[in-house]
């Protein structure tokens, strides 16, 4: 097994290359702040041995499309790993030590997992970015296999993919080169920011402003001076009634995005802050 796996520190992730992030710790990492008590080394384990059961049966395929089907019937049907289609923005869905616990997931975190598993079997699966839906990429010999973790790895056909990108591109169907471009890999970093931008959301649709505060001060860890970050700290911080904080990130997020569509609306939240009066607590 090698050493235990610890998580990083928050501090230490900003500064390192993104070929360096560590993607399993650094998703625990985010589920630290949430379960204080959980043992890293406990999911790292668990991973290995999803692909230790899995390793003969793997080595012995050859060709990568019949490896990863073998790993997605693992995960999936024996396993019993799947999307959560009835409480999709529960933020359980973001966190990986309970994605682990309770076999539920949304599309980026059960991504996290098939790549995990396939990685330590010499399988480069990748996740994308793609809009809507977080998906993951295989390479194969006459180009990409194309799969989604929240139901079941299914492997989508090119006019799936055309069709759903087309619903987050104004109705536009896109090329094959805007789809490539689309298909492409996504960075640690970017995956990292969206689960905690998932995680952001899902508070704020909760009024749970220092959770949702929380998440955005954490894409700003990773992110230094990300706009939409500030934004959306500030706009927590305003309403946990920390005006000082709230009224520089809100500056911050004008000055770095003065043509932003919501300039209007900051700048009104601004305007606010600097005329309420304090509440009492």
């Amino acid at each position: 097994m090698g050493d235990r796996l610890t998580l990083p520190d928050w501090n230490s992730l900003a500064n390192l290359d993104d070929d360096a992030l560590p993607l399993l710790s650094s998703a625990l990492l985010i589920a630290h702040d949430e379960y204080p008590q959980l043992d890293a080394a406990q999911y790292d384990a668990l991973v290995q041995s999803h692909a230790n059961h899995l390793r003969t049966e793997v080595d012995s395929i050859e060709l990568w499309p019949l490896k990863m089907a073998a790993i997605n019937r693992h995960l999936f049907d024996e396993l019993g790993y799947a999307g959560d289609h009835d409480e999709y923005y529960d933020p359980r869905n973001s966190y990986l030590n309970q994605v682990f616990e309770r076999r539920r997931g949304n599309p980026i975190s059960l991504a996290l997992v098939q790549m995990e598993v396939a990685r330590r079997l010499g399988v480069p699966l990748d996740g994308v970015s793609f809009p809507g839906h977080f998906l993951v990429r295989l390479p194969v010999d006459d180009g990409l296999l194309v799969m989604d973790p929240f139901n079941g790895g299914r492997p989508l056909g090119v006019d799936e993919l055309r069709e759903r990108a087309r619903t987050h591109l104004g109705g536009q169907i896109p090329d094959d080169r805007v789809l490539l471009q689309i298909l492409d890999p996504a960075p640690h970093r970017a995956i990292l920011v969206r689960i905690l931008r998932n995680l952001q959301s899902a508070y704020a649709e909760r009024e749970q402003w220092d959770r949702a505060a929380r998440s955005a001060d954490r894409v700003l860890k990773l992110v230094p001076d990300q706009p939409e970050a500030l934004r959306d700290r500030g706009l927590a911080y305003q309403q946990l009634d920390y005006r000082s904080g709230a009224r520089q990130d809100l500056s911050r997020y004008l000055q770095l995005n003065p043509e932003a569509d919501d300039v209007a609306a900051v700048r009104e939240r601004l305007i606010e802050l600097n005329t309420q009066p304090q509440r009492m607590h």
